[in-house]
């Protein structure tokens, strides 16, 4: 890192402790809805039921058309902005955007820690999410899945591996905070996950980058992996991409619609001696060189390496998750994204 570097992670590391808890000076906030497409249902029966208590009998028709694919968006732009683009935060799979917005020890997430630093964020529900909704099962979307709480313990690089839920044996030095009070607190966060809506999702975030401009996206996992989908169906709309351990890639044979943007892939501890986080990274840096092999640049970070050791796939929720996002502000900062 160079002198320059380490003074701005220094900078940014200072900031999150000394002036936390100072208020925020906010331009605008608000929320929406993009996206989205018709589906019309017909040969459905009427179903009648109960609402509420006390109420009276109610018949719905769900025969006609049917909004589905729509995603929601959360935004606060602060004063003064320092960002010189939107920021947005894409979630991973069975979670919602609150991922960004607070840690399970109730820490402030990185959508404060960056709105913080001068940038407009943008925290999003993908399709089939949270506020996004879903859509009638099984006529327009597949059944979804469910996680059992010992799954993100076991396969989020937290635990030891498979029966580790049940004994709370933890990877050495692992930074998730796992006390069980925390753990029941992540647990919460976790929603269904639909399958066969990538499309949909894709749709919704190319309209919303539409609607806001030209962006710095920092996705994780599942959503890591539709960034890159979304990045090569329209790379001008990306400003720079930061993938916080992607779950999937893009098109091989379009890697180098890629070539313009720049990538940054961060990792964190135990990946190598995980059977599938080792092949999904080995997969990526793949990805990643046939994006350099056509001309462009992606920064591959291992925290360990670093020497920030411990992280489990939940970066941001990790106690040192503050140290994670400095790191990440450093490398947007020199990319003259941040003034």
């Amino acid at each position: 890192m160079t002198k320059w570097g380490a003074a701005m992670l220094a900078a940014c590391l200072g900031l999150g402790t000394a002036a936390q808890a100072q208020p925020v000076t906010l331009e605008r906030f608000g929320s929406f809805h993009v996206g989205g497409r018709q589906v019309e249902l017909s040969g459905r029966p009427v179903r009648e039921y109960l609402p509420t208590a006390g109420s009276v009998p109610l018949r719905i028709d769900p025969n006609g058309v049917h909004m589905v694919g729509q995603m929601y968006a959360r935004f606060m732009v602060p004063a003064p902005q320092r960002g010189t683009a939107p920021l947005m935060l894409w979630h991973g799979a069975y979670l919602t955007g609150v991922t960004w917005e607070t840690t399970p020890d109730g820490r402030p997430g990185w959508d404060e820690f960056f709105l913080r630093r001068g940038w407009a964020t943008y925290v999003t529900d993908a399709v089939e999410r949270g506020r996004s909704g879903a859509a009638m099962v099984p006529e327009i979307y597949a059944p979804p899945l469910h996680l059992p709480a010992q799954n993100p313990w076991e396969r989020f690089r937290i635990g030891t591996g498979a029966g580790s839920y049940a004994t709370r044996s933890v990877l050495p030095g692992n930074q998730f905070p796992t006390e069980p009070e925390h753990y029941l607190a992540f647990t919460r966060q976790v929603v269904a996950r639909y399958l066969g809506t990538d499309d949909d999702v894709i749709a919704a975030y190319i309209a919303l980058l539409e609607r806001v401009g030209p962006s710095v996206v920092i996705a994780h996992s599942q959503g890591g992996a539709l960034a890159w989908q979304v990045a090569q169906r329209r790379p001008e709309l990306f400003r720079a991409l930061v993938l916080i351990e992607p779950a999937g890639i893009g098109a091989v044979a379009e890697a180098a619609k890629l070539k313009d943007v720049p990538q940054l892939m961060v990792y964190g501890d135990y990946v190598d001696q995980d059977p599938r986080w080792s092949v999904i990274r080995r997969n990526a840096r793949a990805f990643a060189a046939a994006i350099e092999a056509a001309g462009g640049t992606v920064e591959d970070v291992d925290l360990p390496s670093r020497g920030i050791p411990g992280n489990s796939h939940m970066l941001m929720m990790d106690r040192n998750s503050d140290q994670v996002a400095a790191l990440v502000q450093d490398w947007l900062a020199a990319k003259g994204l941040w003034r």
